[in-house]
């Protein structure tokens, strides 16, 4: 690998969320104001939507880390489940371990007495649902129930969905009308601005290690931006590739040919249009 031939201390351009590469892009920062606000006010859901690769779970596990211990926080990955399974995770998460499972109404129960002691300690309990739009239209009418948990001061939960467009298409169907209308705060993340690439790839080196002059030339990360659209985690891949590519050559610096080279063996990557000399234009 090409860590020692750049003077890399690890991998720059990782696909795995990891908080310690995150570059505060404005619309990266203004969603995670977002959420902070919408906690701190106490009412109702949070829809924060994107694209693939937009860095929806990594602002979840940035959100998660910025909680404080006045917080008590649920995550659930991968919430393809039904109700009822949704309702033994969201007990598990809090801590509600202790009572009957012998049907949904306990279930709840149970979760509410849980939410009850938080309250009583001054808590607030946060549950995060990453992936939100592979949630059956049953399993989103038992998340409303979950949020019609409250007393007559406060709601006992809050709820941030993440989820990718589809979320939205989903949210529209009748049956689940009751929960649309619940929802306070909501935040579409874009992709980097061509005027952040440079910034977020130089990020990325410095986290990684890196102390030498600059990697990628003007003309690459002009390229990087062209065939990812700004969606960091396409930037990530082309990155990765290409800085393979310019260590296949021995190559010191990484050039637009080896982005371009990157692109063509990227699925998702966009195509610039070709010349009649059979290359990128």
């Amino acid at each position: 690998m090409y860590l020692g031939h750049f003077g890399l201390t690890e991998l720059p351009f990782s696909i795995t969320p990891d908080t310690q590469f995150v570059y505060s892009a404005a619309s990266h920062q203004e969603a995670l104001n977002t959420l902070l606000l919408a906690v701190r006010g106490g009412e109702g859901f949070v829809k924060i939507t994107g694209e693939v690769g937009t860095g929806k779970t990594l602002l979840c596990r940035r959100f998660l880390a910025t909680l404080g211990p006045e917080c008590v926080a649920a995550y659930i990955p991968n919430p393809q489940f039904d109700g009822r399974a949704l309702l033994l995770e969201v007990a598990e998460e809090l801590g509600a371990r202790d009572g009957d499972d012998d049907n949904n109404v306990h279930i709840v129960k149970r979760i509410n007495r849980r939410l009850l002691e938080l309250a009583e300690q001054g808590k607030t309990a946060v549950l995060c649902i990453d992936e939100a739009q592979t949630m059956p239209v049953p399993t989103l009418e038992t998340l409303r129930l979950i949020s019609n948990l409250e007393t007559e001061k406060r709601k006992l939960v809050q709820i941030v969905l993440f989820g990718q467009p589809e979320l939205d298409a989903r949210l529209e169907e009748p049956s689940v009308r009751q929960l649309r209308q619940r929802i306070v705060f909501h935040y579409r993340m874009p992709g980097l601005k061509r005027s952040e690439i440079g910034a977020y790839v130089d990020h990325r080196l410095r986290i990684a290690g890196y102390h030498g002059g600059r990697l990628f030339s003007t003309f690459a990360r002009r390229a990087l931006y062209r065939h990812s659209e700004g969606m960091p985690r396409l930037i990530n891949i082309l990155a990765h590739k290409a800085m393979l590519a310019a260590f296949g050559e021995g190559g010191e610096e990484v050039c637009r040919r080896h982005v371009r080279a990157a692109a063509r063996d990227t699925e998702g990557a966009r195509r610039v249009g070709w010349s009649l000399l059979g290359g990128f234009a």
